[in-house]
């Protein structure tokens, strides 16, 4: 969002780039430890798929939604405290609504647990 606000781009390539940098980042975040533990990349990539597409899907629909929701957050300037106000509180919100959602499916063997075995190595 900071991006886009600053280049001025619409809400629309704002929403866009939002989304494609949390899944890219998201993804990179994972595959880094996974690859040092010696995991060849393409199983990494597989593996980062499924630990983290969920949890950065729900995070992404909730966080864009909240902005969208929140009147004047979408158009407000990097300046103006509602910018920074809405853009703190959605990913508070998002977080709340994404971290059930990686309890469950560690619990079932899913998400991050995927990728456990790899970390500390």
């Amino acid at each position: 969002m900071v991006i886009a606000t600053a280049m001025g781009w619409g809400d629309v390539a704002s929403i866009a780039t939002a989304v494609v940098l949390a899944f890219f980042f998201g993804y990179a975040l994972t595959l880094g430890p996974v690859l040092r533990a010696g995991v060849p990349p393409r199983r990494a990539l597989s593996l980062a798929f499924a630990s983290d597409t969920a949890s950065i899907t729900v995070m992404e629909i909730t966080d864009n939604a909240f902005i969208l929701l929140v009147p004047g957050a979408i158009d407000a300037g990097l300046g103006q405290a509602l910018f920074w106000w809405s853009l703190g509180v959605s990913l508070l919100v998002a977080f709340v609504f994404a971290f059930p959602l990686n309890r469950w499916l560690i619990s079932r063997g899913r998400g991050h647990a995927v990728i456990h075995a790899y970390h500390g190595h």
